[in-house]
């Protein structure tokens, strides 16, 4: 049941992924309620008999349905320009991470420490055992402290990629020669999955993300171990 639950979307793992969820609930809830006060007039007007054949204008209620549209735009843009601003902010990142798209896995390279850097591929099929993730696990999971902000730079070797993790809220074109750079953090344990966004060649769908997620004192305890 555990596995079965695991391979449905995941629950969100980052405070900008809550509040994308806080947002699509507030946007879902003006849609409905537009929804059903349309629904509700058509209705009245398909059932009704009243009728006015000496009517030519109403400048009350043509007002009326110029301004309503225009707060409700209101009370939608204004959170979505906070949540844009907040997915653009860089805090002090306490750890650098930079990840390499090649064709096709992806090279992730700790910069705050010498000597940690490595290759991360999708496991095969005829290597996997009863615990893997079919077409999402990989031999190397990158590994990140939990409650710390993360700088990640994204880059690529040779085509377009695009590193996503959908529970984190965090997407970046990996393009050749150039540097993008998201922050996220992480706020509960556990192991966050993501594939290549980017139509990158016969095997896009073949360069898995794994991100494991684990408390700073095992952190360190594993950049000594990876150091050595």
């Amino acid at each position: 049941m555990t596995t079965w639950a695991n391979m449905n979307l995941q629950d969100s793992a980052s405070p900008i992924m809550e509040q994308l969820i806080y947002f699509h609930d507030h946007t879902m809830l003006i849609i409905m309620m537009i929804l059903i006060i349309v629904f509700y007039m058509m209705t009245t007007m398909t059932f009704n008999k009243f009728i006015n054949r000496y009517l030519l204008e109403g400048q009350l209620i043509e007002v009326a349905w110029t301004i309503a549209p225009a707060i409700i735009l209101i009370f939608i843009a204004m959170p979505s320009l906070r949540l844009l601003y907040l997915m653009d902010e860089v805090n002090f990142p306490e750890l650098t991470l930079k990840t390499i798209g090649h064709q096709w896995y992806w090279t992730y390279e700790y910069s705050d420490f010498t000597k940690m850097e490595f290759d991360s591929y999708m496991i095969p099929q005829n290597e996997m055992n009863i615990n893997s993730f079919r077409l999402l696990d990989v031999n190397n999971r990158t590994t990140l402290p939990m409650n710390s902000f993360i700088r990640m730079i994204v880059t690529a070797a040779d085509v377009l990629h695009s590193w996503t993790i959908p529970s984190l809220g965090v997407k970046a074109d990996a393009t050749p020669g150039r540097l993008n750079q998201i922050s996220f953090m992480i706020n509960r344990p556990g192991m966050f999955f993501g594939q290549c966004s980017e139509i990158c060649g016969t095997n896009h769908s073949f360069m898995p993300i794994v991100i494991e997620s684990i408390p700073t004192n095992k952190f360190i305890k594993w950049v000594l171990k990876m150091s050595v």
